[in-house]
Order: C-alpha cells, then structure tokens, then sequence
C-alpha cells in the first residue's frame, strides 16, 4: 500500500496550534482531544474527493445509509450541526438536528421527484463553510434563525440525496437511511462537543470551514 504523505495542513495545524498536538506543557496536563482533531483532520485532508463521485454501489435501506458518509461534504455538515448544537444550544439541544433532519427529507422527496434546485452544490458547500465558522467563532443565533439557516442547508443536502437516488432503490427504505445516519452523525457531532475541550472544538469548526473553502475554489 503506497505511504501517504505528511498532510501540509494538518502540519500547520500542529504547528500554530500546540494544544492540538496532544504535547504535554510544563505544569498542564496533555490534551487527548487535541490528537484526536489531527486525525480527524487528516482523514478529511488526506483524499481530494468531494461529495458525490465513487458512492458506495447499495441498494436500499443500505444505499441510503451509507449515502451520507460516502461525501465528505454531507459528513462534515451534518457533524457540525450537531457541533455547533453541542457547543452553543445547551438548552435547545435538540432543535437544530430536528430541523435538519426534518428539512433534509422534505428536500430529498423534491429531489427523489425531479423538482429543481439552483445552486444546489454551492449551497451544500456553503453550508460546510459556514456551519464550520458558528462552531470556530461560537455564535449563538437566536434558535428560530439558526433553524431557519440549518433548514436551508437541509433541503439543499437532501435534494442531493433524492437526486442521487440509485433509480431502482425503494425511495422509503432509501431515506429511512440516510435518515438514520444523519441522526448518527448528528449524535457524533454532540458528542464531540461534549468529549472536546472548547479549543479543540473551535478548531474542528475552523478546519470545515477552511476544507470548505478549499472544495468551493477547487470545484
């Protein structure tokens, strides 16, 4: 199996930001949440693939579940509105993934139709960017204009998700997956928020919206 090279981004990342590397200061104690975002942002950095090319070939309940965590970018979405849930709506937990979750499969079932969206990629990586940057800069909208926001987002990444539908798949077994794995990663997002220190968090936020970026100059 060919070595893959040192990522230059997650280097800098260790770099200018030493409470990522998991180094023990003088006097604090080591971070294991910080070695747990190198990785995590090697995994994200270390393959050029963006959303859609190379979907795993499934059918059904198991196309759709895995469909989601076949892009990246639909994976780093939906971790980082369970992120941003986890860190700034402690109290209002479980809104925004219900909005997106709920959006998600109204835009799936116009999608699953034929009806159109414009700039529906832009959105979708638009909301890797943006979602990332709530989480770096722990904006607290108030919770009837985040949902809003999130539902935007939503409907673009399930208009995806309907679009890209295997044509002889069971439209109900389909989305009843793809439902499931969005509430996981969901789950995962609030998870991490809770497990990482606010630092580490900030700086996973910070790498979405920089790998966002990247993938809306690169496409």
């Amino acid at each position: 199996m060919r070595a893959i090279p040192p990522n230059p981004f997650v280097l800098s990342l260790s770099k200018h930001c030493p409470f990522l590397s998991g180094r023990k200061k003088q006097g604090s104690p080591s971070t294991s949440s910080g070695r747990t975002v190198i990785l995590l942002a090697a995994a994200l950095t270390s393959t050029p693939a963006l959303a859609h090319p190379g979907h795993i070939e499934l059918s059904g309940f198991a196309a759709g579940l895995f469909h989601p965590v076949s892009g990246l970018d639909h994976l780093a979405t939906m971790l980082m509105v369970g992120l941003w849930a986890g860190t700034v709506f402690h109290k209002q937990l479980i809104v925004p993934p219900l909005a997106f979750v709920a959006f998600m499969l109204a835009g799936f079932a116009f999608g699953a139709v034929g009806g159109p969206l414009p700039l529906t990629e832009i959105l979708i990586l638009a909301s890797v960017i943006v979602l990332g940057a709530m989480v770096l800069f722990e904006v607290k909208l108030p919770i009837v204009a985040a949902s809003a926001l999130i539902a935007l987002f939503a409907f673009a990444h399930g208009h995806a998700h309907g679009a890209e539908m295997p044509v002889d798949a069971n439209a109900l077994a389909f989305g009843t997956g793809f439902a499931l794995m969005t509430v996981l990663l969901h789950a995962g997002g609030v998870g991490l928020a809770m497990l990482a220190n606010r630092p580490a968090a900030r700086a996973i936020g910070g790498g979405a919206a920089a790998l966002g970026l990247v993938w809306m100059f690169a496409t």
